[in-house]
């Protein structure tokens, strides 16, 4: 029935949009994570404004949303595989322009924040096979503690997942499905939207390292380095 596949987009948005870094930054320090660093209100961002048990939390609750998302899309509509991977894309959708964000910019103008969306993009390929999770999951930290930069491990969730359900299909797995694939690729659109300012600061060479990252401890030795010669 199309209007219980329209409530489970609508309930993927809503899921999607519960600001669950704001909420855990203010709890923890008092301030707004939205004047933090780069606004957002993912788990990276959390982790510079309260450290980082408070980013890893925020990132479980991010990736719960799209779990969510993808789940409850299954339970509404069982039989329908393009409303199971809408229900996640507005999830991500929500996360990135929440209207629970709703605020003034300097030029008066109303905008949705909101994060960059990898986390609920890697709880909906969860959502829609949990297996993901075993891949996904440790390949995203091995890039974030690895390459530092957290815009390029955010991107890459898409790319594992557009990998992994394009392997299910070519293999003709069970329950593999051509939908789970385009989600993927949907997701990659979202966050690749979303990292437009990293990117630019990649190309330029001034995106900022996590400091806790391979990359970012022989980046720091190298400029201890300078300094001691």
């Amino acid at each position: 029935m199309i209007l219980y596949e329209i409530i489970a987009v609508i309930l993927g948005y809503l899921f999607g949009s519960i600001p669950s870094g704001l909420v855990i930054v203010k709890l923890k320090t008092g301030k707004d994570v939205r004047n933090v660093e780069s606004g957002r209100t993912g788990g990276t961002n959390v982790m510079r404004a309260a450290g980082f048990w408070a980013g890893l939390s925020t990132a479980a609750l991010d990736v719960l949303k799209g779990f969510l998302a993808a789940w409850v899309a299954t339970l509404i509509v069982p039989d329908n595989n393009w409303v199971h991977i809408l229900a996640p894309i507005a999830a991500i959708l929500g996360h990135n322009h929440s209207i629970f964000l709703l605020k003034k910019d300097e030029n008066g103008r109303f905008k949705l924040g909101g994060g960059a969306g990898g986390a609920p993009a890697l709880g909906g390929a969860i959502g829609l096979w949990w297996p993901t999770v075993l891949i996904i999951l440790p390949l995203g930290a091995l890039v974030f503690f690895g390459v530092g930069y957290a815009s390029i491990a955010t991107l890459s969730v898409a790319v594992f997942a557009i990998i992994v359900f394009s392997v299910r299909l070519i293999l003709g797995a069970p329950g593999a499905s051509f939908a789970d694939v385009v989600y993927g690729l949907a997701a990659a659109f979202l966050l690749l939207w979303a990292l437009r300012p990293n990117m630019k600061k990649l190309s330029s060479g001034t995106e900022r390292l996590v400091g806790i990252s391979l990359n970012g401890w022989l980046h720091k030795r190298k400029n201890q380095r300078k300094e001691d010669s």
